[in-house]
């Protein structure tokens, strides 16, 4: 059901990336380029490097990745259940990957991605084993910003382009208008596109022609076809893509040139994106340490602010 919902994914229509290395998207923030490169989250992310998966496939492998510490435990119904495709589904991923079946891959994922399975999970509530989900997901994004190199470039690409396009559209809106929100205080010009349609080419074409080199875009499930369309189109327009996707297998990959993933819940009816939000925080501050007139512009906003009685104290 969760393929009706405007938050969730077409397992079957959304034809993208196989990772980040096959698309030429490079892949910044992810399992397997931060952290700790034994956690079983990396683990897995290697078991599926190298092969290619159909969109229902890469649903499955990036609900894996997501719960990597209770994977090894999980039958292939429930493994169905938690990325929202058929158990036969899951039978042919376990077989494309070079198993007999899904049982010899589960033998495999307890031998080389041993977890501790939480006790006392199975005591939750569905509304704490969501919060739980995404306190997993924050604590995942903190692994693997132990490498802050990809952030850091990401900050430098946005920090220089003038005018600076942040495009968001349906699910991702709301990440998009929140970062741009915060970045029109520190950077001379930002320009927000937060709704589709037949001017949004007409927008990114004034902003090449302003000066932008880079877009910043949020890119959240279900993937809109005109998001990956306008990526295209802003690439061939000479624009740097830096996106931040639910994962590395997100469909905006192929049309990314540094892709930040930041995984998001998805045992509501609606998902959830602790983690894609505190990312585009930090991706703030990244830029903000390449502009050099940040803190003076934070500074004045809150003179001004001060003088006009804006909040109330």
């Amino acid at each position: 059901m969760r393929a009706d919902r405007d938050t969730g994914t077409d397992v079957g229509a959304e034809a993208g990336a196989e990772t980040g290395a096959e698309t030429g998207a490079e892949v910044g923030a992810g399992p397997g380029t931060g952290g700790s490169a034994d956690s079983p989250a990396n683990r897995l992310q290697a078991l599926f490097e190298g092969h290619r998966l159909t969109p229902t496939q890469r649903r499955i492998a990036h609900s894996m990745v997501r719960r990597a510490a209770d994977v090894p435990f999980l039958s292939s119904v429930e493994l169905a259940e938690l990325a929202g495709v058929s158990q036969p589904s899951v039978t042919r991923f376990a077989v494309a990957l070079g198993f007999d079946g899904y049982p010899a891959l589960r033998r495999h994922l307890r031998e080389v991605a041993p977890a501790e399975q939480n006790a006392d999970s199975a005591s939750y509530n569905e509304y704490q084993q969501a919060v739980e989900a995404e306190i997993e997901n924050l604590r995942h994004l903190a692994e693997v910003l132990a490498d802050p190199r990809p952030v850091r470039k990401a900050g430098r690409l946005l920090a220089a382009s003038r005018p600076l396009p942040v495009l968001g559209l349906r699910a991702a809106a709301s990440q998009a208008y929140g970062f741009a929100y915060f970045a029109a205080k520190v950077h001379p010009d930002v320009r927000l596109l937060h709704e589709g349609g037949t001017m949004i080419h007409d927008r990114i074409d004034a902003a090449v022609r302003a000066g932008a080199s880079a877009l910043l875009c949020f890119a959240l499930p279900r993937h809109p076809r005109e998001v990956v369309d306008t990526l295209a189109y802003a690439k061939e327009a000479g624009l740097t893509v830096v996106t931040v996707a639910d994962s590395a297998f997100a469909p905006v990959a192929k049309v990314s040139d540094l892709l930040l993933p930041a995984a998001v819940g998805t045992g509501l009816a609606f998902d959830t994106a602790c983690a894609p939000m505190l990312l585009g925080r930090v991706l703030l501050e990244a830029m903000c340490d390449d502009l050099p007139d940040a803190q003076a512009r934070l500074e004045e906003f809150d003179a001004k602010a001060a003088a006009r009685g804006l909040f109330v104290e």
